[in-house]
């Protein structure tokens, strides 16, 4: 009995930690398939009882509210990570974060190839993902920045996912579109990686980001600020929005494309969500709801460009002088689409 329950203990333990890095239904998932196991192993009388009896875990009727970034937050936020040290890159991560809602895997395991240069559009379809302290993509480790090579096929390199090295559901094998202008960004960071098969983003070292990282060494510093509340210091840098996580990034891209009232089915489908009962066998993305949310997307990012203070916006063309044609015309004020600031 002491073993199970010290076994309890543990497991309560490895809930938390999950709720750290997971959303609620991850957590119910992993927790929920653990636990049958153990289950079963009560049926074939290998251990007497399950640990996993009375632990909790989801938090309840309580939840903590999202947060929602504006774009312009978005836009500084990824000014400052340029200025951190992580130029182009951090600057395209923090963008395509918010406008196109793809989870950090999904970004941070991007290979040169796998942008669609005609449709504009990345390929989400091996994830990035972390297993015992490794970088692991498409079933294959990453050592010094790149997939290591199949052992039994001298010089070719893996390509078949095993199912492990999938996306999070089949709705989540996806294209993703990029507006206008976050194109632009994205392409001139891909000019920076002339192999095929090099990672787009990267740490300064070289290597594909680790997710604790990444989110502690530069993400809350963007946004949280430094030293917030201490206008005197001399490294003080006022917070954007306190708190606000990779992850959120996505209900902020949601939250966008819906209050600019984009179909649901297109708002699903973004995000590699599939739509609730009858409506998936019915409802489709249409072009032209494709073509709306560019077009929403572009006027946001463009009405947050000319938010920005002068010199703001000086960097911003300075380190990718190809967005200077719209961000005129629009501050011209040509008509750049139905979406709001």
């Amino acid at each position: 009995m002491l073993t199970i329950f010290n076994g309890h203990l543990e497991i309560e333990q490895w809930v938390t930690s999950l709720h750290d890095h997971y959303e609620e239904s991850s957590v119910a998932s992993y927790f929920g398939l653990f636990s049958t196991i153990l289950n079963a192993a009560v049926r074939a009388r290998v251990i007497p009882a399950s640990p996993c009896a009375g632990i909790r875990v989801t938090a309840g009727a309580w939840e903590s509210d999202k947060l929602v970034a504006t774009p312009v937050q978005g836009v500084r936020a990824a000014i400052r990570l340029y200025e951190a040290g992580l130029g182009l890159g951090g600057l395209a991560l923090c963008l395509m974060n918010l406008y196109t809602g793809a989870r950090w895997g999904e970004l941070a395991g991007q290979l040169r190839h796998e942008y669609d240069e005609v449709n504009k559009a990345i390929g989400i379809i091996e994830p990035l993902k972390e297993v015992n302290g490794k970088l692991v993509k498409a079933g294959a480790t990453v050592a010094g920045g790149r997939l290591a090579l199949d052992a039994g096929l001298p010089g070719r390199r893996v390509r078949r996912a095993k199912r492990g090295a999938r996306t999070k559901t089949p709705a989540g094998t996806r294209w993703v579109r990029l507006s206008p202008s976050i194109a632009v960004v994205y392409e001139a960071l891909l000019d920076l990686r002339p192999d095929a098969d090099s990672f787009v983003f990267v740490s300064p070292t070289g290597s594909p980001w680790f997710r604790s990282n990444f989110r502690q060494r530069y993400w809350r510093a963007a946004w949280d600020g430094v030293n917030p509340d201490d206008p005197d210091a001399r490294d003080h840098l006022p917070a954007l929005l306190s708190g606000f996580r990779f992850h959120e990034g996505r209900h902020t891209h949601t939250t966008w494309l819906a209050q600019d009232g984009v179909p649901e089915i297109a708002r699903r489908a973004r995000v590699g969500h599939k739509m609730p009962g009858i409506a998936r066998v019915y409802e489709h993305v249409t072009p032209e709801m494709q073509q709306q949310v560019s077009e929403v997307l572009e006027a946001r990012w463009l009405t947050a460009a000319l938010a920005l203070e002068e010199d703001e916006l000086a960097k911003l063309l300075d380190w990718v002088p190809q967005l200077r044609s719209a961000i005129e015309a629009a501050r011209r004020g040509r008509p750049v689409g139905s979406g709001s600031g």
